[in-house]
């Protein structure tokens, strides 16, 4: 009995863990309008908006506006984290996504696709939304 615990502890052991694809670089949006720059932030990933590419309507450099909170709405959104706290959940990466466009925060979902893409997903409850972000090179 002993011996079929030990071994069955072995091979727990020595089975294969399963981790995320890392995600880390820099990825042009689906709208082809900005830059995230995607890395670790302590423990965790994040992501922040390293360059706008789509000029503003007024010249003027993009602001938070839409931001629930009205002590942020002035802050620039170039630079802007908009992906935070993601952890390795086996198979992508799980944390949450604020879009200024919005102002509205959901739960996400960072995917590195086989064809070298990266597939994120903003969610409220069971629905998502998929987005695909190329690599900037």
């Amino acid at each position: 009995m002993r011996n079929l615990i030990v071994a069955s502890l072995a091979i727990a052991v020595a089975a294969p863990t399963y981790a995320a694809v890392p995600v880390n670089g820099r990825w042009l949006t689906a709208e082809k309008d900005s830059i995230i720059e995607v890395g670790p932030c302590g423990p965790n990933i994040c992501g922040r908006i390293a360059k706008i590419l789509a000029p503003t309507v007024d010249g003027k450099p993009a602001r938070d506006s839409n931001n629930p909170n009205p002590a942020l709405r002035n802050r620039l959104v170039e630079g802007l984290t908009l992906l935070t706290g993601f952890t390795d959940n086996g198979k992508n990466w799980k944390g949450t996504i604020y879009d200024p466009r919005a102002g509205k925060t959901y739960k996400s979902y960072l995917t590195k696709l086989a064809n070298g893409n990266l597939q994120v997903q903003g969610c409220i409850g069971p629905f998502c939304k998929s987005f695909i972000y190329s690599p900037v090179r």
